[in-house]
């Protein structure tokens, strides 16, 4: 009889009252839920404690008895307002002790760095009995490896790049070493173009054509939304086979809001793509205020394909720069399908490009009207030969506004170049 195999599960617990306030996003949770999974480990829960005793204990002894691996981030300095250590020593029941190899190693680490030795670090050159260390190549603190009742919990620094270092070194051979053969895969297809709602009603029927070990999640973002399928199982290569298949299908489906997969940006790609085909961009922004500029110049090398922008904010500037026609404005006004023709052939001039995007539009709170409220916006992408618009009708959150917009702006650029 075929054992039935599942997937270890971890508790990750994050230490720390400047997350409880609001001074620190806790990204390292993110990040190490990402590699647990690659292991094929399952995060049932993360937890933000303040820097207590009693709260720490308590998410401990939460994640001791529901899953089988704990790991913690945050504490572990050599502050006197760091209780982490203590406290694990007394969630294990056990006592602190001195660790003269650690306590000569930091010595010297902070003498290289022209500080002097105190009391604080002798305090911090104590351990809990039976503390594995976690080699840090990049800080003085150590990751800390503690068994009870049969589960793994694991102590590292909460800064990210010690926390990183820590868990790449040591903590991935661990567990993949203890790997049970179980799997995790996942794929994230990206999109840009349509809304959540809209997806799911054109994939209804290939998600309920799914087998039992595959799922799909919508993560919408701000003009974009992610598709991340999950694969679980035994079978690797069978994972793999099903993930191919099912994102295959929803290529032919929705194959013309795909901007790329996983780590992908939008940016990314349409630098990709002006690359290949040898072509320079230029932008004349409205409502996005050079937010469009800011976005493609954010990617390393965008020099190769891009060339300026054109922040015509008034009127006047949209005339006298890009030349736009002063009837056209007095006509349709400046956010209207008309005006931002004509900006994107402005610009193509003065830039002396390929091709070029153009955004115009209310981004609010204010300025509306009841022919155009806030939150409408034209956009507009193309060369001397074509020129194709869009117009969105958003909300009234201004920054809202203007990053769903850039985002549209570089997606209709995209959709331009796949004509």
């Amino acid at each position: 009889m075929k054992k039935n195999i599942t997937g270890k599960t971890a508790y990750l617990i994050t230490i720390g009252d400047e997350l409880l306030i609001g001074q620190v996003i806790d990204r390292n949770s993110a990040w190490i839920a990402d590699k647990l999974t690659g292991l094929g480990i399952k995060v049932k829960k993360i937890i933000s404690v303040q820097d207590e005793e009693n709260e720490i204990i308590d998410a401990l002894n939460e994640g001791i008895e529901k899953a089988d691996l704990i790991i913690t981030t945050g504490g572990l300095g050599p502050t006197v307002d760091d209780i982490t250590k203590k406290t694990f020593a007394k969630f294990l029941g056990v006592h602190m002790v001195y660790n003269k190899d650690f306590f000569e190693k930091v010595k010297d680490y902070v003498a290289k760095r022209g500080h002097t030795i105190d009391d604080m670090l002798f305090n911090y050159s104590h351990f809990p009995v039976g503390t594995v260390f976690l080699k840090n190549r990049v800080g003085s603190a150590p990751g800390m490896l503690f068994n009870k009742k049969g589960k793994k919990i694991i102590a590292l620094p909460g800064v990210p790049p010690e926390m990183k270092s820590i868990f790449t070194d040591e903590i991935i051979p661990l567990l993949e070493k203890e790997s049970n053969g179980f799997y995790i895969l996942k794929k994230t297809i990206l999109t840009s173009g349509e809304i959540e709602a809209a997806l799911a009603e054109k994939l209804k029927d290939i998600v309920l054509s799914f087998p039992e070990n595959m799922s799909i999640a919508y993560l919408p973002n701000l003009g974009r939304v992610r598709l991340r399928l999950t694969a679980k199982g035994t079978d690797k290569a069978k994972l793999q086979e099903q993930l191919n298949e099912y994102i295959e299908k929803i290529k032919d489906k929705i194959g013309e809001y795909i901007f790329g997969y996983d780590n992908e940006t939008i940016e990314d790609v349409l630098g990709k793509m002006l690359k290949e085909r040898g072509l320079f961009l230029a932008t004349a922004e409205s409502c996005t205020g050079g937010m469009v500029a800011h976005m493609i110049t954010s990617v390393s090398g965008s020099s190769e394909y891009y060339k300026g922008t054109v922040v015509s904010y008034s009127n006047e500037i949209k005339e006298k720069v890009l030349g736009v026609k002063h009837k056209t404005l007095k006509k349709y006004g400046a956010v209207s399908e008309q005006t931002v023709r004509e900006m994107v052939s402005g610009v193509l001039n003065v830039m002396d490009c390929d091709v070029a995007i153009a955004t115009s539009g209310i981004a609010g709170p204010t300025g509306g009207t009841p022919e155009k409220p806030v939150g409408t916006i034209w956009l507009a992408a193309g060369s001397k030969d074509k020129i194709i618009t869009k117009k969105l009708q958003l909300g009234d959150n201004r920054l809202k506004n203007i990053e769903t917009s850039t985002v549209f702006a570089l997606d209709l650029m995209r959709k331009y170049l796949l004509r």
